[in-house]
């Protein structure tokens, strides 16, 4: 084998800036459409009030018990009504933890795409590891709470 001589078949090239670029606006506009949709939906049905058309949690519907996401309806209602008190008395945990973390991997996202460079986000073992006991410490605490 000559020195010259490619090792292996040749890499394929990723996508190009611009096509990562066009994708990232059409799945951010797409994420914001249905966003404003559900947003202008929940608007105008008080999830605290029974009877409302809205998906219940199947965890609590099959266990009886609260996961660590419920309440997140009501808290987003409430956030968007501009009451933060009862915001926090539905989902603590959600509130202070989750809406930073998705806004900032959210962020990143659209920073990079923007830019034409493609972001996967990686959570390593310990940062999983991190998230389900903060996950499970919150069920438990708030099922044990009442």
């Amino acid at each position: 084998m000559s020195p010259g001589a490619p090792r292996g078949p040749a890499e394929p090239a990723g996508p190009s800036a611009k096509s990562v670029r066009a994708r990232t606006v059409r799945q951010a506009s797409i994420a914001l459409g249905a966003g404003a949709a559900a947003a202008v939906y929940l608007w105008h049905t008080d999830p605290h009030q029974p009877g409302q058309l809205l998906l219940p949690c199947p965890f609590k519907w099959a266990t009886g018990l609260l996961c660590p996401l419920c309440g997140g309806t009501r808290m987003a209602y409430d956030l968007m009504h501009g009451d933060v008190v009862r915001a926090f008395h539905d989902n603590a945990a959600l509130l202070t933890l989750a809406g930073p973390a998705v806004a900032y991997a959210v962020g990143r996202w659209l920073v990079a795409g923007i830019g034409g460079r493609v972001y996967r986000p990686r959570l390593p073992a310990r940062g999983n590891a991190v998230v389900l006991g903060i996950a499970a410490v919150w069920m438990i605490a708030r099922n044990l709470v009442g």
